[in-house]
Protein backbone atom coordinates (compact mmCIF):
# COMPACT_ATOMS: atom_id res chain seq x y z
CA UNK A 1 0.00 0.00 0.00
CA UNK A 2 1.45 3.40 -0.88
CA UNK A 3 1.38 6.23 1.73
CA UNK A 4 1.76 9.18 0.95
CA UNK A 5 2.05 11.69 3.77
CA UNK A 6 3.91 14.59 2.15
CA UNK A 7 4.20 15.61 -1.82
CA UNK A 8 7.46 17.09 -1.06
CA UNK A 9 10.35 16.19 0.01
CA UNK A 10 13.07 18.55 -1.50
CA UNK A 11 15.45 14.99 -2.38
CA UNK A 12 14.86 15.88 -6.06
CA UNK A 13 16.12 19.64 -5.32
CA UNK A 14 19.53 18.42 -6.95
CA UNK A 15 18.52 16.82 -10.15
CA UNK A 16 18.40 13.38 -9.07
CA UNK A 17 14.96 11.09 -8.30
CA UNK A 18 14.66 7.42 -6.11
CA UNK A 19 13.81 4.49 -8.51
CA UNK A 20 11.62 1.86 -7.37
CA UNK A 21 14.54 -0.23 -5.79
CA UNK A 22 15.40 3.10 -4.09
CA UNK A 23 18.81 4.13 -6.59
CA UNK A 24 18.99 7.06 -7.12
CA UNK A 25 19.21 8.58 -10.96
CA UNK A 26 19.57 11.67 -12.93
CA UNK A 27 16.36 13.34 -13.51
CA UNK A 28 16.96 13.01 -16.69
CA UNK A 29 17.85 9.66 -17.47
CA UNK A 30 16.39 7.63 -20.20
CA UNK A 31 14.76 5.02 -17.50
CA UNK A 32 13.20 8.43 -15.73
CA UNK A 33 11.74 9.81 -19.68
CA UNK A 34 10.09 6.42 -19.99
CA UNK A 35 8.34 5.88 -17.38
CA UNK A 36 7.74 10.03 -17.13
CA UNK A 37 6.58 9.55 -20.67
CA UNK A 38 4.25 6.50 -19.76
CA UNK A 39 2.78 8.82 -16.80
CA UNK A 40 1.90 11.55 -19.50
CA UNK A 41 0.07 9.36 -21.70
CA UNK A 42 -2.07 8.13 -18.40
CA UNK A 43 -2.74 12.15 -17.85
CA UNK A 44 -3.88 12.07 -21.83
CA UNK A 45 -6.20 9.30 -21.07
CA UNK A 46 -7.63 11.78 -18.24
CA UNK A 47 -8.34 14.00 -20.65
CA UNK A 48 -9.81 11.50 -23.59
CA UNK A 49 -12.24 9.97 -20.55
CA UNK A 50 -13.91 13.22 -20.41
CA UNK A 51 -15.19 12.37 -23.66
CA UNK A 52 -15.85 8.38 -23.51
CA UNK A 53 -18.50 6.59 -21.75
CA UNK A 54 -19.59 2.87 -21.68
CA UNK A 55 -17.47 -0.06 -22.56
CA UNK A 56 -14.88 2.92 -24.26
CA UNK A 57 -14.48 4.26 -20.57
CA UNK A 58 -14.51 1.20 -18.60
CA UNK A 59 -11.82 -0.07 -21.25
CA UNK A 60 -9.98 3.57 -20.63
CA UNK A 61 -10.00 3.06 -16.99
CA UNK A 62 -8.11 -0.55 -17.42
CA UNK A 63 -5.41 0.92 -19.64
CA UNK A 64 -4.81 3.80 -17.04
CA UNK A 65 -4.23 1.37 -14.23
CA UNK A 66 -2.04 -0.92 -16.27
CA UNK A 67 -0.01 2.34 -17.10
CA UNK A 68 0.44 2.72 -13.41
CA UNK A 69 1.61 -1.00 -13.95
CA UNK A 70 3.91 -0.35 -16.39
CA UNK A 71 5.44 2.70 -14.42
CA UNK A 72 5.99 0.85 -11.79
CA UNK A 73 7.78 -1.77 -13.70
CA UNK A 74 9.93 0.73 -15.59
CA UNK A 75 11.04 2.75 -12.42
CA UNK A 76 12.60 -0.88 -11.10
CA UNK A 77 15.39 -2.32 -12.90
CA UNK A 78 15.44 -6.11 -13.70
CA UNK A 79 16.78 -7.78 -11.21
CA UNK A 80 17.83 -10.97 -11.68
CA UNK A 81 16.28 -12.62 -8.51
CA UNK A 82 13.07 -10.32 -8.08
CA UNK A 83 12.74 -11.30 -4.57
CA UNK A 84 15.85 -9.53 -3.34
CA UNK A 85 12.82 -6.82 -2.81
CA UNK A 86 11.51 -8.48 -0.30
CA UNK A 87 7.74 -8.59 -2.27
CA UNK A 88 7.06 -9.37 -5.51
CA UNK A 89 7.83 -6.61 -8.09
CA UNK A 90 4.92 -5.82 -9.92
CA UNK A 91 5.57 -6.04 -13.68
CA UNK A 92 3.72 -5.89 -17.25
CA UNK A 93 2.48 -9.65 -18.13
CA UNK A 94 1.75 -11.68 -21.63
CA UNK A 95 -2.32 -11.92 -20.49
CA UNK A 96 -2.17 -7.55 -20.38
CA UNK A 97 -0.83 -7.45 -24.02
CA UNK A 98 -2.97 -10.48 -25.14
CA UNK A 99 -6.30 -8.48 -23.83
CA UNK A 100 -4.67 -5.39 -25.80
CA UNK A 101 -4.61 -7.63 -28.81
CA UNK A 102 -8.04 -9.12 -27.87
CA UNK A 103 -9.68 -5.39 -27.84
CA UNK A 104 -8.02 -4.71 -30.95
CA UNK A 105 -9.12 -7.20 -33.05
CA UNK A 106 -12.58 -6.73 -32.15
CA UNK A 107 -12.73 -2.92 -32.83
CA UNK A 108 -11.41 -3.18 -35.99
CA UNK A 109 -13.65 -6.04 -36.93
CA UNK A 110 -16.51 -3.29 -36.57
CA UNK A 111 -14.12 -1.00 -39.49
CA UNK A 112 -13.73 -0.83 -43.06
CA UNK A 113 -10.14 -1.52 -44.46
CA UNK A 114 -8.41 1.64 -44.68
CA UNK A 115 -7.78 3.34 -48.25
CA UNK A 116 -6.32 6.00 -47.05
CA UNK A 117 -4.19 7.41 -43.88
CA UNK A 118 -6.24 9.37 -41.36
CA UNK A 119 -5.54 12.41 -39.30
CA UNK A 120 -6.20 12.82 -35.74
CA UNK A 121 -9.04 14.54 -35.08
CA UNK A 122 -12.54 13.85 -35.48
CA UNK A 123 -14.52 13.77 -32.83
CA UNK A 124 -13.18 15.00 -29.14
CA UNK A 125 -13.13 11.67 -27.98
CA UNK A 126 -11.08 10.48 -31.19
CA UNK A 127 -8.45 13.47 -31.27
CA UNK A 128 -7.68 12.92 -27.37
CA UNK A 129 -6.84 8.98 -28.42
CA UNK A 130 -5.38 9.91 -31.35
CA UNK A 131 -2.41 12.68 -29.11
CA UNK A 132 -2.69 9.28 -26.83
CA UNK A 133 -1.57 7.19 -29.39
CA UNK A 134 1.44 9.56 -30.13
CA UNK A 135 2.42 10.00 -27.07
CA UNK A 136 2.55 6.48 -26.04
CA UNK A 137 4.83 5.86 -29.25
CA UNK A 138 7.58 8.17 -27.65
CA UNK A 139 7.18 6.45 -24.69
CA UNK A 140 7.98 2.93 -26.33
CA UNK A 141 10.79 4.84 -28.67
CA UNK A 142 12.24 5.87 -24.84
CA UNK A 143 11.36 2.25 -23.81
CA UNK A 144 13.52 0.38 -26.76
CA UNK A 145 16.33 3.19 -25.87
CA UNK A 146 16.50 1.79 -22.27
CA UNK A 147 16.67 -1.73 -23.48
CA UNK A 148 20.00 -0.91 -25.23
CA UNK A 149 21.29 0.52 -22.30
CA UNK A 150 19.43 -2.14 -19.33
CA UNK A 151 17.93 -5.27 -19.05
CA UNK A 152 14.38 -4.60 -18.73
CA UNK A 153 10.47 -6.57 -19.07
CA UNK A 154 10.36 -7.73 -22.52
CA UNK A 155 6.28 -7.44 -22.44
CA UNK A 156 6.70 -3.45 -21.21
CA UNK A 157 7.57 -2.79 -24.91
CA UNK A 158 5.00 -5.35 -26.24
CA UNK A 159 2.41 -3.59 -24.26
CA UNK A 160 3.07 0.05 -25.42
CA UNK A 161 3.87 -1.14 -28.65
CA UNK A 162 -0.13 -2.94 -29.01
CA UNK A 163 -1.20 0.48 -26.91
CA UNK A 164 -0.53 2.81 -29.69
CA UNK A 165 -2.77 0.46 -31.94
CA UNK A 166 -5.54 0.13 -29.62
CA UNK A 167 -5.77 4.13 -29.53
CA UNK A 168 -5.51 4.47 -33.29
CA UNK A 169 -8.14 1.80 -33.89
CA UNK A 170 -10.14 3.57 -30.50
CA UNK A 171 -9.85 6.64 -32.41
CA UNK A 172 -11.39 5.07 -35.75
CA UNK A 173 -14.73 3.45 -33.49
CA UNK A 174 -15.02 6.90 -31.87
CA UNK A 175 -15.11 8.34 -35.19
CA UNK A 176 -18.43 7.05 -36.05
CA UNK A 177 -16.41 3.44 -36.70
CA UNK A 178 -14.17 5.41 -39.25
CA UNK A 179 -17.35 6.89 -41.27
CA UNK A 180 -15.95 10.68 -39.41
CA UNK A 181 -12.30 9.81 -40.27
CA UNK A 182 -10.13 13.04 -41.01
CA UNK A 183 -8.86 11.38 -44.00
CA UNK A 184 -5.51 12.65 -45.77
CA UNK A 185 -5.50 14.16 -48.77
CA UNK A 186 -1.63 14.01 -50.68
CA UNK A 187 -1.19 16.90 -52.05
CA UNK A 188 -4.30 18.61 -51.10
CA UNK A 189 -2.39 22.57 -51.00
CA UNK A 190 -0.06 22.58 -53.13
Amino acid sequence: MVVLNRIYTKTGDAGETALGNGQRVAKHSVRVEAYGTVDETNSVLGMARLHATGDTDAALARIQNDLFDLGADLCRPEMEKDHEAGYPVLRIVAAQVARLEAEIDAMNARLDPLRSFILPGGTPLAAHLHLARTVSRRAERLTVELATMESINDEAVKYLNRLSDWFFVAARIANDEGRADVLWVPGANR
